[in-house]
């Protein structure tokens, strides 16, 4: 990467042009960056740094050749700089864009140039670079010089911390630090997703090697912790920070001011807030990719957060990007938040008037940058008086509304700032200031004089070429004007001998001569020099009311934060009306410890994501005990990771404000997510899947709590059967004894639900699917106790697996099934068999027609007897079934116990064509031939 001054001219100072010195002069300087230097109508690079601008902007070289001598050149064009900046960006370049600060017109020679401002990843302010609906984070990462302790864990518990982690958006004014150890800060990290990260000297390199984005250097003074003290002062007193925050913080800021060109503090950035990460609920990256929330790896496939966005402003945009990132632990907040989802819910007519006055909010908090940078339009002043237009409309429909008060009285319409900007700015002004014609008339009395003399003399020239031809008799005379000559007379050469001795000759055409006359003149130098005049006076007079909407910051800053709050809670009410979403009932996670009152409890859930692309979406129940362990077996594809992944999310929306989808639901605040499902290869780490994915396991034993939601799926299926299986059972154990969170573990190890037998905690669940002559259907549907087969090969004939493998593997089931049937015969199974599973393709019934069979006076069923299936089996390899009058009370029970209005048409087909033919088989005498 080519940055700094290019080395074949640094070696020919002495010898360079004028203009190509200072080039030079200023590269030097921004040594980290690519210079863009303004000539003309291009931003320019030279040499070395053309080849690379080329390069990565897909633009044409050219050959330069003066008296110093041939060179490269490459320029970019000023009307069209954003997408080539973007390009640079995305390439992770840094670039000084050095812009002329002096009138080529007036300058005496070389025209001066200088650096007016620095764009990197983290830092841009240009709305053509930004994206409306989330932030654009610059991170650092520091500690305090000569600390670097493991520290006090993921909080901000004082001065012992290791790493201070601060984040900034430069466009908004956003400012946040807090403090951690090495895991905190890799969570962190992945919640903030910077899109640069600066890295203090004295943090090692493996504490931030997660971070996916563009690393900055900077000199290490500035993390000395005096000097990022002294910066951070001008923001925040720093002795409410610890020691890591305050270096992290002050750096940060020092090299925000550095790349917006300032001398001293951002004004725009009102506060830095100081927070806890374990104040809301914590989700790493780990959970975060495999929750899909703002990420799926499909690539264009939809994730949580488009799903339920419905916002209509980019304020409210961001505001349901970061409820989303950090769902609230605090039960009184989330029900407030549910109490005014609720409130719009209920209200139609509301909802849709406030959405609709939203639908024109401007991005007030971008807003405020520009206006305190000294950047903002004309347009974006009248783009501010629209939104603060807006805002009556949405109190008044807010009014009387109790759960919407406080959020009705933050709502500040700024009538003092809106009527100033209406009495000053035109409503539809030009983009530039310089164009003119911003102010109003009447708004300045001495703008009004200077361009009535304007007018005046435009009038008096506007009726000059009548009173011209009737005074000279020449009846093609024309008046008209050039930037260069000013105004003229100009007649034909055959009419020259009627031009009155009072025109003087100012232009020689081939056809023509153009005059001017004394009184032409005076009034040329009366408009021109009004019109000078105007322009200064109208932008003197729009900077300073620039300056007075500066003054508001604060005030603007706090009603866009109340509409992007009111925007985020109508979203989010739109699509619990829209998609039938329940208010779920939230248990206080500190509320007591009773098995009752912290049971979760979903009534019919559905995938928020993927309901919305599958038209017959399986609606599924959960119940879990606080501290329950759930084993979840069945089949591949059945949907395990699906189901696992709906009540995580249906948690992470309840706690973020939102409704769930379900038809009822009574959930516990949970602290933690923690998931592991799915991994991959980490081939440039050297990770293999298996050791990923036990760092995530790792992980997820040592910092989940008696709060935490745990998901778990195929721990252990990466190495050899016997090792995966210990793991497995080990890592359940652990979790039921040790930590106490909620988990719910999907695996194909079939021995592991042996283990609702042995803990009290721990329950069996799985998912049904039926077989006739070899066809699987899935059944998408959760049900109580164990499933015994995955069918694994059946599910490689749906994948298109060649017919001939298909059959052989169907071969080696059926022998390793018969070799089981020997051991049995013989006194059972070693425990040591490296199988997948116990060789049966049957699926057990489930716990609770057990419990019924043996309250109806039936013996307790044989263990061949548990291992029935739902699939009809080849009867050569059918295994003993239960007695007859077993068998008749197991389909009693099934059919007493099949939930109609909860069932699909095609899933009650299939079981009772299932319970017809187990009935027929006990009428044959094989009643364990048949199971659903």
């Amino acid at each position: 990467m080519v940055t700094g001054a290019p080395a074949t001219m640094r070696e020919r100072r002495e010898e360079l042009t004028p203009m190509l010195a200072q080039y030079v002069d200023v590269a030097e300087r921004y040594d980290d960056c690519v210079v863009l230097f303004r000539v003309g109508d291009f931003y320019k690079a030279f040499c070395e740094a053309a080849d690379e601008v080329a390069r990565v902007c897909e633009l044409t070289r050219i050959e330069r050749e003066d008296s110093t001598g041939t060179y490269t050149a490459c320029g970019v064009p000023v009307d069209n700089a954003p997408k080539y900046l973007r390009r640079l960006l995305d390439a992770e370049y840094r670039v000084a864009v050095a812009d002329q600060v002096e009138d080529a017109e007036e300058a005496s020679g070389l025209v001066d140039r200088a650096v007016t401002q620095v764009l990197t990843p983290g830092t841009v302010v240009e709305e053509e670079l930004l994206s409306e609906g989330s932030n654009t984070y610059v991170g650092c990462v520091a500690t305090a010089v000569g600390d670097t302790g493991d520290g006090s864990g993921g909080g901000t518990d004082g001065d012992d911390a290791a790493y201070g982690v601060a984040y900034v958006d430069v466009s908004t004014g956003e400012c946040a630090v807090t403090a951690g150890d090495a895991a905190a800060v890799d969570e962190e990290l992945a919640r903030i997703a910077p899109a640069e990260l600066l890295v203090g000297p004295a943090v090692p390199s493996e504490v931030v090697d997660a971070a996916d984005c563009m690393r900055t250097e900077r000199d290490p003074e500035e993390f000395a912790p005096d000097a990022a003290a002294d910066t951070l002062a001008a923001y925040a007193d720093p002795e409410r920070f610890a020691a890591a925050e305050r270096v992290a913080c002050g750096a940060l800021l020092a090299y925000a001011e550095y790349t917006q060109g300032d001398d001293g503090p951002l004004e725009y950035v009102r506060r830095v807030r100081r927070y806890d990460p374990r104040r809301s609920l914590r989700l790493d990256a780990t959970a975060l990719r495999g929750l899909e929330l703002f990420e799926n790896p499909v690539g264009s496939g939809r994730t949580l957060f488009d799903t339920i966005d419905e916002t209509r402003s980019a304020l409210g945009r961001r505001r349901l990007r970061a409820w989303l990132r950090r769902p609230l632990v605090d039960a009184d907040r989330i029900r407030e938040r549910h109490d005014a989802v609720a409130a719009f819910a209920e209200r139609t007519l509301v909802r849709e008037d406030v959405r609709e006055a939203l639908s024109a909010a401007y991005d007030l908090e971008r807003l405020v940058g520009r206006v305190s940078r000294g950047r903002a339009t004309a347009r974006d002043l009248r783009s501010l008086h629209d939104t603060l237009a807006a805002v009556p409309e949405v109190r008044a429909a807010l009014e009387g509304i109790d759960a919407l008060a406080d959020l009705r009285g933050a709502l500040d319409p700024l009538d003092d700032v809106r009527e100033r900007i209406d009495e000053a700015v035109v409503p539809d002004p030009p983009q530039e200031i310089t164009d003119g014609g911003v102010i109003r008339a009447g708004y300045d009395a001495d703008l009004d004089e200077v361009r009535s003399t304007a007018r005046e003399g435009r009038e008096w020239i506007a009726e000059l070429e009548a009173r011209e031809r009737e005074r000279t008799g020449i009846e093609n005379l024309e008046v008209g004007y050039t930037q260069v000559h000013g105004y003229y007379i100009e007649v034909t050469n055959g009419q020259l001998e009627k031009v009155p001795d009072d025109y003087t000759r100012r232009q020689t055409l081939k056809n023509s001569e153009r005059f001017y006359t004394p009184e032409l003149k005076r009034r040329e130098d009366e408009i021109l020099g009004a019109d000078e005049r105007a322009d200064a006076l109208e932008y003197e007079l729009f900077a300073g009311l620039r300056d007075e909407v500066a003054d508001e910051s604060d005030r603007i800053g706090e009603l866009a934060g109340a509409i992007a709050r009111v925007d985020a809670l109508a979203a989010l009410a739109t699509v619990a009306v829209e998609r039938d979403y329940v208010r779920p009932e939230m248990v206080d996670r500190d509320g007591g410890r009773d098995r009752d009152s912290d049971d979760l409890h979903l009534k019919r859930s559905r995938h928020p994501v993927v309901e919305e692309t599958e038209s017959e979406f399986v609606p599924n129940d959960a119940a879990l005990p606080r501290g329950t362990v759930a084993v979840i077996t069945g089949p591949n594809m059945s949907g395990k990771s699906t189901y696992m992944r709906q009540v995580a999310l249906c948690v992470v929306l309840a706690q973020a404000g939102s409704f769930v989808p379900a038809d009822s639901a009574r959930l516990p605040v949970v602290d933690r997510v923690f998931t592991r499902v799915g991994a991959s290869d980490d081939i440039a780490g050297g990770e293999s899947t298996f050791m990923r994915e036990m760092r995530e396991l790792t992980d997820v034993l040592h910092d989940a709590t008696g709060d935490s939601l745990v998901l778990l799926d195929e721990v252990g299926r990466g190495t050899a059967t016997t090792d995966g299986r210990a793991i497995a059972r080990a890592a359940v154990e652990f979790l039921h004894d040790e930590v106490g969170a909620t988990t719910l573990f999907a695996t194909h190890y079939h021995e592991l639900t042996d283990l609702a037998d042995e803990y009290d905690r721990v329950v069996n669940r799985h998912f049904a699917a039926t077989e006739r002559e070899g066809d699987v259907t899935f059944l998408h549907r959760v049900r109580e106790g164990a499933a015994s087969s995955s069918y694994g090969v059946e599910v490689a004939d749906l994948a298109g697996v060649p017919e001939s493998v298909v059959a052989r593997a169907h071969d080696l089931v059926a022998a390793e099934r018969d070799g089981d049937r020997s051991a049995d015969d013989a006194g059972g199974r070693d425990g040591d068999d490296d199988g997948d599973d116990d060789g049966d393709t049957t699926e057990a019934i489930p716990q609770r027609t057990l419990e019924e069979v043996a309250e109806n006076g039936h013996s307790e069923p044989s263990a061949a007897g548990r291992d029935r299936r739902e699939a009809s089996p080849d009867p050569s390899q059918a295994t003993p079934g239960p007695e007859p009058e077993e068998a008749v009370a197991a389909v009693l029970a099934e059919l007493r116990d099949l939930s109609l209005a909860e069932t699909t048409p095609l899933e009650a087909l299939n079981r009772l064509h299932d319970l017809q033919r187990r009935a027929e088989a006990v009428e044959e005498g094989s009643p364990g031939g048949e199971e659903p």
